[in-house]
């Protein structure tokens, strides 16, 4: 782990952490443009507002979105997959317990954000790493992404060539309810996740403005600066 870094601010004594190392960022963005690439293309799938006239080979709207679709799925899932894998190989601000509150000081301090957002306490709790809150509830958001994995797969085993490999995830349609079901989940779990990234955005930039720790910066940089008191690596 990186060592922080005395720095001077104000008159008061603050720290550079390095916070996010570089798969927390590189997989926090490529699912952030992933999602954005699978959510246009998706809704142009269920929805095609491009109509050219002719034999639809000599445009082929529909096949290369779900073409940039399916790429995007691969980067979205592998994505997912290393995030997951570095819950258990990364710092201790990457580690799965900045998730599930395995601590008395991490369920109070979910506690304390929630009396912030519920406008009970005037400023948020200081924290390095994810609010014990937001850990909470990237649970959430991390089961709804396996979701939208799992039932995608279904989605596309049922129109995979009977020789294509894809084809072998047909045992996951009865898993999910059927097609039909998939489908919905698949189609209701993109409008969650995008309501999910306009709530990230909004947050994001509110606690940095309070805060002033460099939050935004630091999902570029892997660095966040806090004040010395209130660093704990071991948090």
């Amino acid at each position: 782990m990186k060592q922080p870094i005395m720095v001077q601010d104000s008159g008061k004594d603050k720290v550079l952490v390095y916070v996010w190392e570089a798969p927390v960022r590189l997989t926090h963005w490529l699912i952030a443009l992933s999602v954005l690439v699978l959510a246009g293309t998706g809704i142009y799938m269920g929805n095609p507002f491009l109509i050219a006239p002719g034999e639809a080979s000599d445009n082929f709207y529909m096949g290369t979105a779900k073409l940039i679709h399916f790429y995007g799925a691969i980067v979205f899932s592998l994505a997912v997959v290393t995030r997951l894998l570095w819950m258990l190989l990364g710092n201790a601000y990457a580690r799965w317990n900045q998730f599930v509150p395995t601590s008395t000081r991490r369920v109070r301090g979910a506690a304390d954000m929630l009396s912030y957002y519920l406008f009970l306490r005037r400023n948020p709790p200081p924290t390095v790493g994810h609010n014990a809150l937001a850990g909470v509830a990237y649970v959430g958001v991390f089961l709804l992404y396996l979701m939208m994995i799992i039932t995608g797969l279904a989605i596309y085993s049922v129109s995979a060539h009977v020789d294509y490999p894809m084809g072998a995830f047909g045992f996951l349609v009865p898993l999910v309810g059927g097609l039909q079901s998939a489908r919905w989940l698949h189609h209701f779990g993109m409008w969650l996740i995008l309501l999910f990234v306009v709530n990230h955005v909004f947050s994001t930039i509110e606690v940095s403005a309070l805060e002033r720790n460099g939050v935004i910066g630091s999902i570029f940089s892997g660095w966040k600066t806090v004040e010395k008191e209130q660093l704990d690596l071991g948090e």
